[in-house]
């Protein structure tokens, strides 16, 4: 089996890579990034992942980095685990691909406007504006979202990591200030996915790692500003 090691931050997009191997059953190890000391953007880490993200998946020495190329990659190498539909249904496997790109592309830069508004307007009267239109935005997609799941308990016919990334874009959002109250399917959804024993292992990770950067003198989650600027 190949020898896996996994670059993350806890709370980032990289919790949706973690989910899925933990999913697969496989063994693997993960390095911590310490994105509250700059870490991502050190000379050392630049040699695993010049962009300066995570999720990178080093698969025996060799790194893969972007989410939709991880989770295939694990779906394929695993196919058992039910990570995406199978790739011999064409369809199918597209159609999820499809789901994937929408959270990764388009929702996730959403909710990067609305965790760190600041990052986007360098005047900061202004800041709040950028939440405000992230926030109107988001609505669109929750909407979308949430008429997806009134009608089937996953995104896909069965669990899949689509669901993984939706409940990220929900959780982060909701963290940020966004109004759920509007969108009771998308927090049932919330209670179905944290149930599942994949999950929970991932969020004790991230936990486990929270409470290491404590140590190391870091308060809490990833640095954002208050919730809902106002």
């Amino acid at each position: 089996m190949p020898n896996l090691k996994l670059s993350f931050f806890p709370g980032t997009s990289a919790q949706v890579a973690l989910i899925g191997l933990e999913q697969t059953g496989a063994a693997f190890e993960t390095v911590l990034i310490n994105f509250a000391v700059g870490e991502h953007r050190s000379p050392g880490y630049l040699l695993i992942n010049a962009k300066g993200k995570v999720p990178a998946l080093q698969i025996d020495g060799r790194t893969l980095t972007e989410n939709i190329a991880i989770l295939t990659w694990l779906s394929r190498t695993y196919p058992d685990a039910g990570l995406l539909p199978p790739a011999s249904d064409l369809q199918q496997e597209a159609d999820a691909l499809s789901d994937l790109s929408w959270c990764a592309a388009t929702i996730h830069p959403i909710v990067t406007r609305l965790v760190l508004p600041q990052l986007f307007c360098d005047i900061e009267d202004a800041v709040p504006r950028v939440w405000e239109l992230a926030s109107d935005a988001m609505h669109w997609h929750a909407r979308l979202l949430e008429r997806r799941l009134s009608v089937q308990p996953w995104m896909l016919s069965k669990w899949s990591v689509v669901d993984a990334y939706v409940q990220w874009i929900w959780g982060e959002s909701g963290q940020a200030g966004f109004d759920a109250a509007d969108y009771p399917h998308l927090q049932a959804h919330a209670v179905r996915h944290r149930e599942l024993p994949a999950v929970q292992r991932a969020l004790a990770r991230e936990r486990a790692a929270f409470d290491w950067l404590r140590t190391q003198g870091f308060a809490g989650g990833p640095p954002r500003p208050p919730a809902r600027p106002r």
